[in-house]
């Protein structure tokens, strides 16, 4: 039989349809065994892989989180924190088998029938707070990202047994549960390094108030250096903890640069970023830096990140401790919702959410 080619998706509904309407997903499309990249994925000349310079010898910290009262990893990760915007961590408090269990469970979910997975779409979900998609916002994109996700926004325990997929529902809420500990000793150490002591209830509940885990799958692809994984992007958390499998491909550009580095994989490392929130939180003493993946021609690539994000419902701006003594706020006050509203109106598009809240 001729193997099948990009051709039947020259027309942009019968791709939308088959890709977001029946559930297809990406990984539909690499399985189709097609030997040209669909030209709605085909990014511009400047988004594409070819045009970036990618410095191979640099590399973001990695930090050793086996005694993480000692002052000097303190230092270490406020430093990483500001300089750098991302650092890997290792042993840390996250047992390796929640790791590998939650890794499973991401491929088992995507091993799912298109017609099972795409009960989670935006269309027939029973809840806004499960989303099975694909690329980032389809509507709002010049051109597709070669990425399909599962999204669960943490609510409870009682909402997730009763909403998120079996196929991966207690190996998520696992690894949600274990790595809030480290969550917790990174949010005590950035906060120190801002002079602020004491995290009470209420600045615990405005730095990691809310959750989402999403399930990443990027599946192989034909032409990959047309097109890109993930487009340029900050994300809008207060941190993101990143588990990344064997495959590679997340690349984070140099802050204040335009070189970019690629993030080893480490097995059983965490990679930390950086998000918005922590830099406007910050008064911009912590750097939110922006990031992309690259599509892979060989192998399909899993990630799993959790996102720790303020409420929706709470306003965030400098913290008052970084302003009372006179210190210069350089962003405004902004309700939380609205700014997360703001950059998924948009493709990705590098730094540029974070203007939203500037003064």
């Amino acid at each position: 039989m001729a193997p099948v080619r990009a051709e039947p998706f020259n027309d942009s509904s019968a791709l939308i349809d088959f890709v977001i309407n029946q559930g297809n997903g990406v990984k539909g499309l690499s399985e189709m065994g097609l030997k040209a990249l669909p030209r709605q994925y085909i990014q511009p000349l400047e988004e594409r892989m070819c045009m970036i310079n990618i410095k191979a010898q640099e590399s973001i910290p990695i930090i050793d989180m086996s005694n993480p009262n000692d002052p000097e990893v303190v230092k270490l990760i406020c430093e990483a924190a500001s300089k750098w915007g991302f650092f890997q961590i290792i042993n840390h408090d996250v047992p390796i088998e929640v790791l590998e269990n939650v890794k499973y469970a991401t491929y088992k979910f995507f091993g799912l029938p298109a017609e099972v997975k795409n009960k989670y779409s935006k269309e027939h979900s029973s809840s806004n707070n499960v989303r099975f998609g694909t690329s980032f916002t389809p509507q709002a994109e010049k051109a597709l990202e070669w990425k399909d996700y599962l999204s669960l926004f943490y609510v409870s325990e009682e909402e997730a047994s009763a909403l998120w997929p079996l196929a991966c529902r207690e190996q998520v809420l696992d690894y949600m549960r274990k790595s809030e500990v480290v969550i917790k000793q990174l949010l005590k150490m950035l906060m120190k390094g801002l002079n602020v002591n004491e995290i009470d209830e209420t600045k615990e509940s405005l730095l990691m108030g809310s959750m989402r885990t999403n399930l990443n799958y990027y599946p192989k692809c034909p032409n990959p250096e047309l097109t890109v994984g993930v487009g340029r992007h900050s994300d809008v958390s207060t941190l993101t903890i990143l588990l990344q499998d064997e495959i590679g491909g997340l690349f984070v550009r140099e802050n204040n640069g335009d070189n970019w580095i690629h993030v080893p994989p480490i097995k059983g490392s965490l990679v930390i970023n950086v998000g918005d929130a922590l830099q406007i939180m910050s008064n911009g003493k912590y750097k939110s830096v922006e990031h992309r993946v690259v599509a892979n021609g060989y192998n399909n690539r899993i990630s799993v990140p959790i996102f720790v994000n303020p409420r929706p419902s709470d306003m965030i701006g400098p913290l008052p401790e970084l302003i009372k003594d006179g210190e210069k706020p350089i962003y405004k006050q902004v309700l939380y919702s609205d700014y997360v509203k703001h950059f998924f109106r948009k493709g990705h598009d590098g730094k540029k959410t974070i203007a939203f809240a500037e003064l």
